[in-house]
């Protein structure tokens, strides 16, 4: 009974991986929303929240989990933002450590803002995990735009991600 019973849940999991792997999300179309979060710590983000920014499809683009050593002058010429962009449209967030806390971050700056819909972006493997942090903290009324930067993982990669997605639902699950 047992063996069933723990074969039956390496069933589950299995297949919960594999649906994981194989429906990685995509860009997002162009829709507008007031503001743009970028989650740092892969390549192409930040490139596609300015690009969002400078299509018009959000005012403002708000990076979360910068390095506390990055100024906005090195940002700026890191990424080749021109200086009204970043006077303008681009807030730096040093806060965050991990998704959790970017998505605390964010929320915080959201509501400062007054924003009532945001483009959500980051690598397409970590957008299912980020998405169900933001929905924990953002108010239920916020829209959510999800723009996946595209990314070729490796299979260690979706496995570590597809275990801390599972990590975070179930803690979302308990009382905090």
């Amino acid at each position: 009974m047992i063996l069933r019973l723990f074969a039956a849940v390496m069933l589950v999991y299995a297949f919960g991986f594999l649906g994981f792997a194989v429906s990685l999300p995509q860009p997002a179309a162009d829709e507008k929303t007031d503001a743009v979060i970028v989650l740092t710590g892969g390549p192409g983000r930040i490139a596609r929240g300015l690009d969002v920014v400078e299509q018009g499809l959000a005012r403002e683009m708000f990076v979360s989990g910068v390095d506390p050593d990055v100024t906005p002058a090195e940002f700026a010429a890191e990424f080749d933002v021109s200086r009204r962009v970043m006077q303008c449209c681009v807030k730096l967030g040093y806060l965050a450590v991990d998704t959790r806390s970017n998505a605390g971050e964010a929320a915080q700056w959201l509501k400062e803002n007054e924003f009532t819909s945001v483009r959500l972006v980051t690598t397409d493997w970590h957008m299912a995990r980020s998405a169900a942090e933001f929905s924990e903290t953002l108010p239920p009324d916020m829209l959510v735009v999800k723009d996946a930067v595209v990314s070729h993982p490796q299979l260690a990669t979706l496995y570590l991600e597809y275990n801390k997605l599972l990590a975070a639902a179930i803690s979302q699950g308990l009382p905090r």
